[in-house]
């Protein structure tokens, strides 16, 4: 017990950014990416993705490092069982032929030691195309629970659906879709 509290208070002190080509692994049970479509007009449809995995590289004094992200296509969940299965289907994300959504990033963009900005290729339904990912919150510390080295991020954008051949309904179902990726990783 008394190491625990020693790491806490060490650790409580400590808030500091990532340090040269740092290895984070995806905490899975802290990222969830997430989506929101214009339902018929009606409203707007959210959703996320509960099984995500991947690495990150940091280097913030650098301005370097890479993002690689992988999403388990069928593990949407929108709340609504029969919504899923529709989403799963060869009608939408075709689950069964395309099990995963990837990001890899090409370039991290900082101001100072702060990320700010991912560019990377979204492969969604057997397709890749650019993206620009905008990060509204990064941090990196020790974490008091998981008593590891611990990075943070908020990343957003907007893609076309119909990019990806993703356009069934489209555009009565809207065809921009808003997604937000809330990302932890934990040094290696």
């Amino acid at each position: 017990m008394n190491k625990r509290i020693l790491a806490l208070l060490i650790g409580s002190s400590l808030s500091c950014s990532a340090t040269a080509g740092d290895a984070y692994t995806i905490d899975a049970r802290h990222t969830f990416p997430s989506f929101e479509i214009n339902h018929l007009g009606f409203s707007i449809q959210r959703g996320l993705f509960n099984k995500t995995r991947g690495k990150v590289l940091l280097d913030p004094e650098a301005a370097t490092g890479n993002i690689n992200i992988s999403i388990e296509t069928a593990s949407i969940n929108t709340g609504l069982a029969e919504l899923e299965e529709v989403l799963r289907s060869d009608d939408f994300l075709d689950a069964a032929r395309y099990p995963e959504i990837t990001f890899v990033s090409t370039k991290l963009s900082f101001n100072k030691e702060q990320l700010v900005a991912a560019e990377g290729l979204l492969t969604l339904h057997g397709i890749a195309k650019p993206v620009h990912l905008n990060v509204d919150r990064f941090y990196c510390g020790f974490n008091l629970i998981a008593l590891k080295q611990t990075c943070g991020a908020n990343a957003t954008t907007t893609i076309k659906r119909s990019d990806f051949d993703v356009d069934k309904y489209a555009p009565k179902l809207g065809d921009d879709v808003k997604i937000a990726i809330q990302i932890e990783a934990t040094k290696d």
